[in-house]
């Protein structure tokens, strides 16, 4: 049995009240770590230092350029304990070994990123409308970043909000997933052994209540950065209500994928896979909404069914494994119901739709494909979290682009076609944050990431985010060698 810790101001320590909770492994469904569970005094106990280290510690006296060298080594030590952190990650939240180790290599070009940007963040000197005025601006640190993780793609989501929060001169806060908080907690290490001094990082976990709530409600917080579902989302703006800290949002959504007659046919296939059963579907942009030209949506069945039923499922650390097991007993709970009652109101399981033989543990559900005559269909509208995908055939290009924007999300959009002008005219027709063409799922510490509607606002990575973790500050020098004039008395 592995315990981990918080790591609050500089220390590794345990909950005050020393509350804990389990960790379950999803491949086997038991317990295999346990953790602290914050109390609100242990989240004041870090915003605090957060807050001191942000104003009065070594952090504040740093310039652009050293931050900039300790976010460079970060990156060296995430790239160095990929393979631990990794293996972590799997065990903790069922996600695939060889996914979870190489997303966390590729974590440290994120840090490495945003070291290069730290001091980069420039003002303007601005062409005042005054006589013998200097104003100019600069940009300074929002404050205290509260940083809330959740479960899937944790090394991941943490870097597009630490990097750039850390290079714009905040300090951090982190709150790990209560259901798989492990690599965070482990990540606290590095982060110890790099050299940030005390404050600057924080990691705590804990339930919605009380940790959650005395986060993102915490005076002294000043940014709250929250990838998670929509009702938590929901709570952490009323929360925010008390504070008025700036918000970012990332809530996954229904992404659409479609598919035109005229694209490559096995590109688009595995487009299709790539975007609902890599990572197991649990990604905030699987494209879990297939839409397939009338023309050639029989054979794309045919194709796409077969690739289905070839995937290998298993344990989620062997390389083998192509799809692990669901995070939680909850996700296949609710599968399994989405997908009953989805055939009642007349889909077809063209494939899956069950746990698969053999898997008597853990909470494993078969890559599934489903059929459906419409988007009043359930699956078609529910998040799922998991590796089910709902297929529906369209005419014209207009039919496609109105089923592809008939949602209340908005994150990510696939286009398969061959047609350039096509791509081009479809591509700027979908309401959504991401668009990808004849490709799914790519992403870069140089693109922006983030939805429209319910799939939340703000951006994460990308240039311009780092902004968004300042404030702008204008100075204006009277420059005369008269004293001020009288203010009653007006030229």
């Amino acid at each position: 049995m592995q315990h981990f810790k918080l790591y609050i101001d500089g220390d590794f320590c345990e909950a005050s009240d020393g509350a804990l909770l389990e960790s379950l492994n999803p491949a086997t469904g038991q317990v295999w770590a346990t953790a602290p569970a914050a109390s609100e005094l242990d989240v004041n106990r870090a915003v605090e230092a957060a807050h001191h280290a942000l104003y009065k510690g070594p952090w504040s006296q740093m310039t652009a350029t050293e931050r900039g060298k300790l976010l460079y080594a970060l990156a060296a030590a995430v790239e160095a304990d990929a393979q631990r952190l990794g293996e972590i990650e799997t065990t903790d939240s069922g996600k695939l070994a060889v996914e979870t180790k190489a997303q966390t290599a590729y974590v440290g070009d994120y840090y490495r990123y945003y070291a290069g940007l730290a001091d980069k963040i420039q003002g303007a000197t601005l062409p005042i409308d005054k006589p013998n005025m200097a104003v100019f601006t600069t940009r300074e640190p929002i404050g205290v970043v509260a940083a809330v993780v959740p479960w899937n793609a944790e090394m991941f989501l943490t870097a597009t909000k630490v990097g750039p929060a850390l290079a714009a001169g905040n300090t951090v806060v982190i709150k790990a997933s209560e259901e798989a908080p492990g690599p965070l907690l482990a990540f606290a290490e590095l982060i110890d052994q790099v050299g940030f001094p005390p404050g600057v990082v924080n990691i705590i976990t804990g339930f919605g209540e009380p940790c959650g709530r005395a986060l993102t409600s915490h005076p002294k917080v000043a940014r709250v950065a929250f990838t998670g579902g929509i009702e938590a989302a929901r709570h952490v703006v009323r929360n925010t209500a008390e504070n008025f800290a700036h918000v970012s949002l990332e809530l996954g959504g229904k992404s659409p994928i479609l598919i035109f007659d005229d694209a490559d046919l096995e590109g688009a296939v595995n487009g299709a896979v790539a975007g609902n059963f890599g990572a197991t579907g649990q990604s905030c942009v699987a494209g879990s909404r297939v839409f397939v030209q009338a023309g050639i949506h029989d054979e794309f069945i045919a194709l796409l069914v077969e690739r289905a039923e070839a995937i290998r499922i298993g344990d989620p650390l062997a390389a083998e494994t192509q799809v692990g097991p669901l995070a939680t007993e909850a996700q296949r709970l609710n599968i399994e119901r989405v997908v009953a009652e989805s055939v009642q109101q007349g889909a077809t399981v063209h494939t899956g739709g069950k746990v698969p033989e053999g898997f008597d543990t853990g909470w494993y559900y078969e890559p599934t494909v489903i059929g459906c005559p419409d988007q009043s269909v359930a699956s078609t509208q529910v998040e799922l979290f998991g590796p089910v995908m709902s297929v529906l055939k369209f005419d014209t290009e207009e039919e496609a682009i109105e089923l592809a924007n008939d949602t209340r999300f908005g994150l990510g959009s696939g286009v398969f076609t061959e047609n350039l002008a096509r791509a081009h005219r479809v591509s700027a027709a979908i309401r959504s944050g991401i668009v990808w063409v004849n490709t799914y799922r790519a992403i870069s510490p140089i693109s922006p990431f983030g939805g429209f509607g319910l799939s939340g606002y703000g951006r994460e990575a990308g240039l311009d985010v780092i902004y968004e973790y300042t404030r702008t500050k204008a100075t204006w020098i009277n420059t005369s060698s008269e004293p001020m004039a009288n203010p009653f008395i007006m030229r």
